[in-house]
Parts: C-alpha cells; structure tokens; sequence
C-alpha cells in the first residue's frame, strides 16, 4: 500500500521527523485559503499523485511541472488550476498519467545541499538497511547507474535497531557537520517510524539542508507490509483508491495477488513462485507477460471467476495462460470457474490451460466438456510456447 505526499507529512508530524509546513487542498480556494494560513510569501504547490518526477512531468493539458514555486496565494490558486482535475505524466506514470484530484500547498525551504534517504528491507540479510546518497533530489536509479560510488549502505541489526555510531558514520560519509544533531535526530524519528507502522520502505528525496543549518524531509514516498496493515487502521484508512489501479484493487477484494505490468498475455497462476516462473518462461518464449495474479493454493471458483473477470479488464490482453499445478488447489474447481467466466464474458481471446496435480482428470474433463475453444498443454514449457504462437 501507498500514501501521498500530504499523509506522509501526517506521520512525520506525529513521529517527530522534521518537515515544512504544509497543507492539502482539492480545490484552487482551499489552496488560495491554505496559502493565506501558511502566510508566508516562498510557497510550493505539489500535484499528489502515486509516481516520483512530478517536478518534471508534464499534464496532457501541455501544462508542464507538478512541483510550482509560487509567492503569493494568487499564483498559488492559478497553479494549482492548471494541475486540479488533470492528467500528469511522469517517468513512473507511463504514457497514461495519474489524474490530480489534489495538491499540497507548502513552505518553499532555501536549500543549500540535497540528500538522498531510504531505509529499507534488505530480504538477502534479513535486515533493514538505511541507504544514502550526497546525490539528493535525483533519480537514484541514475545515481546507481553512473556513480555507485555515492550510494552508500547501513544495515541495522533487527534487535539492537539504530545505534549511535552508525549515525554518526552516516553523518562523516554525507559530509554532514554543523547540521549533524539535527539530521540525526531526523534518522532516529524515521526508523522509529519505519518499525512502529510497519513499512516495507521509506525514501525521502531529498533531504535538505536549508540555508540556516536547518534539516528537514522535503518529499516522502512510503510503502507498506500489506500483511501487516490490521494492526494499523489509521494507516489503512489513508489507502486511495481512486490513486491505485482499478485491477489491484478488484483483486485486493477477493484476496487475489495481482500486479499489472505491459505485455499482452495475461497470466492467471496458483503460487508465487509458479507465478514468476511462468511470467519468465513466457519472456525466454518471446512472449510478454501482461500480470502477475497469483490465486493462492486454495482459492474458491468464485476467486478464479473475479480473476479472469480481472484479466479481461485489461484492453491489452490478447491471449491468456492459466497455469495450476493442484497441490491443495483442486483442479476442478479451477477448471468450473474458467468455463463459468469465460461463458460469461463470451471470451474470444486464446486461452492455453495447463493443469498439473490434485483431481487434474475431473478438471481435464469439466473443461472437455465446456465447448469452449481451449488450447490445452502439457508442462509449463509447452503452454508458454503455445500461447506465444497464439497472440503472435
């Protein structure tokens, strides 16, 4: 699970993480109103969507910049008419954009250097490691890409949490030295705020330091332990649905895995693991997966039902690989929800079905017996092969 920009500051301000002053807005008044409380003249307009680069994004309206430096509440409520009810496209958008249903109006800091800060899981080690950069307010995937060298890593031991060397450490590699207390107080708030909410990762880029010495978190992207998420229904209740894909969320209702990706073969699977071997034999195929669902190992017909109903709600899909292998999964009762959806929906698409393990005769057979134009395959190998042919 995601958060905006506006609900990161909310836990920033209940765990002490220092951060300018700021205010969300969904209509150009509230934004003029906002400005007028923050009464100052160095004011910044941020669009609040789930994507890095706003800064350098572009609306569909040809309005360019989802990050507005303005200095009065006039420029701040024509900014943000120019970004409220439009599409902003990012580098992590793609072409589609995320629509601006609201904007944060805040305090524009003088900054004199920029940091890079993320703390982590690092599932190799077991640990959570705290990752920083002197190259803040970049992409980090560039920084990695062409100076490595800047990145630099900190990893903490899960029982003794962040201890005051480490800080320190940190503090000499940044090159941190009058604003040291004050960004190590900010690394202490946040890893206590990592553990506490139970994230899976919190990155801040950048953290500034101002021109008076002081540190604070300028933007925040955060994610969530979804497994986590009853023990903090404040949190679960910032979740925007109307941010998240569509199918996530369909799929989210059901207690369906499903993560959208580009290719046009839908992929509908028991187990993660099987899931991500399948999407990869369907690359070394040729073929590009167009999901990752994994269904689960005991899922219900109606499960299997909503997932074809979710896979045929990409326009992108052209042809669809089932792949079970029935260890707690009947096969059957995977074969009965297939045939219900694809009768429902009239599928057209191909459909290549490779079943494998628990009652596969009877599944074999309910699928025989549908009518239904079915490619069917022998090992994963052999259905990955024929659903590239098919949507080729």
């Amino acid at each position: 699970m995601n958060i905006h920009e506006y609900q990161a500051k909310e836990l920033f301000d209940r765990f002490g993480v220092p951060s300018p002053k700021g205010k969300v807005a969904s209509s150009p008044k509230e934004v003029y109103d906002a400005a007028r409380w923050l009464a100052i003249n160095n004011l910044v307009v941020k669009a609040q969507i789930h994507a890095g680069g706003r800064g350098k994004g572009v609306f569909k309206s040809g309005y360019k910049g989802g990050v507005q430096l303005v200095k009065s509440p006039e420029e701040a409520r024509d900014a943000a008419t120019q970004m409220l009810g439009e599409v902003l496209v990012t580098k992590q958008t793609g072409d589609a954009g995320r629509l601006v249903r609201k904007v944060m109006v805040g305090e524009a800091v003088s900054i004199r250097r920029e940091l890079y800060l993320a703390i982590l899981l690092d599932r190799e080690c077991c640990q959570p490691v705290i990752i920083v950069s002197t190259e803040g307010g970049m992409d980090i995937e560039e920084v990695a890409a062409h100076s490595p060298e800047k990145i630099l890593r900190e990893h903490i031991h899960p029982l003794m949490g962040l201890q005051a060397y480490q800080v320190r450490k940190i503090c000499h590699d940044l090159g941190l030295q009058v604003s040291a207390r004050q960004f190590g107080r900010l690394l202490h708030a946040l890893y206590k705020l990592f553990i506490d909410c139970d994230c899976s990762m919190v990155e801040i880029n950048p953290v500034v330091v101002t021109t008076n010495d002081h540190v604070y978190a300028l933007d925040a992207k955060f994610n969530f332990d979804d497994n986590a998420l009853y023990r903090h229904p404040e949190i679960s209740s910032m979740r925007d649905s109307d941010a998240e894909d569509p199918r996530e969320v369909a799929a989210a209702l059901h207690d369906l895995n499903y993560i959208g990706l580009d290719g046009n073969i839908a992929c509908l699977v028991n187990g993660a693991g099987l899931a991500m071997a399948t999407m990869d034999i369907i690359k070394h195929h040729g073929g590009d997966p167009a999901n990752f669902l994994d269904v689960g190992g005991g899922a219900s017909k109606e499960q299997v039902a909503a997932a074809f109903h979710i896979i045929l709600g990409d326009p992108n899909v052209k042809g669809i690989f089932i792949n079970i292998f029935g260890g707690i999964m009947d096969c059957n009762i995977v074969a009965e929800g297939v045939v219900a959806a694809a009768k429902e929906t009239a599928l057209t698409l191909p459909l290549v079905v490779r079943l494998e393990g628990n009652n596969v005769q009877a599944g074999q057979a309910t699928l025989d017996a549908s009518g239904l134009n079915i490619i069917t395959a022998v090992g994963m190998d052999d259905g990955a092969r024929k659903i590239v042919a098919a949507v080729a």
